[in-house]
């Protein structure tokens, strides 16, 4: 258990933002019959609508649990349900954006095509509706125009925009990303965490639901709405935390709050991230 001694940002006791449709139950992994613990019992929900952030010390298994629920890696024991049915496989209301851009776009394929790769084995799907999908996903990132390019004529930032586009366009239910961001400068990251907010606030009737995996503390707080604090491996849910700040949210506006800063110095202790710092002579 964690020794932190920061009080605890204040929850409301409001009305859940929908009904829990992913639950996390007891996951446990082994990468090897007789190797550590990576997951040692982690069990948490995901209710419609959110925006659940997953943050944890380096090397704590967030990418391990994130491929874990979308059903792409078998726990060694415990198991997750979406909408009550226990995912074996990946499933069809998900969809995942990995971290390298680089890897998960076609350099031969245009912008347009990339988007639509993931609707072409969709035979019961008309053309009219695809094109329709492609377009508005690709209208929710901001690339409408961008349809004719290839990946190697856009800038790393746009690439991920194009990930995410091809991801919307599947219209999942739930949309995971392991750490979206981590591959592009801070400036283009402040740009990539606004349009997925800008796409949050656009698909929030259907109750699109959103899990990201991040290292990036700040991060997590400006985008989620509840963010799971993960342990030292093996590890567990050290505390889950739901996220109070002003809707629309703004990089300079919202990270200067002084509920924001009180969040951060927050989840540093509880992952054991504030160390007493030592008198130095002459300061």
């Amino acid at each position: 258990m964690s020794t932190h001694t920061a009080t605890p940002p204040e929850q409301e006791a409001t009305a859940s933002p929908g009904q829990r449709i992913l639950e996390v139950r007891e996951l446990r992994k082994r990468y090897a019959a007789d190797g550590p613990l990576v997951c040692d019992g982690l069990s948490f929900g995901v209710e419609e609508g959110e925006f659940v952030a997953i943050i944890g010390p380096s090397g704590c298994g967030k990418s391990t649990l994130l491929r874990m629920m979308s059903g792409l890696l078998a726990p060694s024991s415990g198991d997750v349900h979406l909408n009550g049915r226990r995912i074996s496989g990946p499933p069809p209301e998900m969809a995942l954006v990995f971290q390298d851009y680089t890897r998960s776009l076609y350099p031969w394929l245009t912008v347009e095509k990339n988007v639509r790769f993931p609707l072409a084995g969709n035979k019961r799907m008309a053309k009219s509706e695809k094109a329709e999908r492609v377009g508005q996903a690709l209208a929710n990132v901001g690339l409408t125009g961008f349809e004719d390019y290839h990946p190697g004529q856009l800038s790393g930032g746009m690439q991920q925009r194009v990930a995410i586009a091809r991801a919307l366009a599947f219209q999942p239910q739930i949309l995971l990303l392991d750490e979206p961001f981590a591959s592009v400068d801070a400036l283009t990251k402040e740009g990539l965490e606004d349009t997925l907010l800008d796409v949050r606030d656009r698909l929030r009737e259907s109750g699109n639901t959103m899990l990201m995996v991040t290292h990036d503390i700040d991060e997590a707080i400006y985008l989620a709405d509840r963010i799971v604090i993960l342990s030292k491996p093996p590890c567990v849910v050290a505390e889950e935390l739901r996220v109070d700040l002003p809707q629309p949210r703004s990089q300079v506006q919202t990270r200067s709050d002084p509920e924001f800063l009180r969040i951060r110095a927050y989840i540093h202790d509880v992952m054991g991230l504030t160390h007493q710092r030592q008198a130095v002579p002459g300061l």
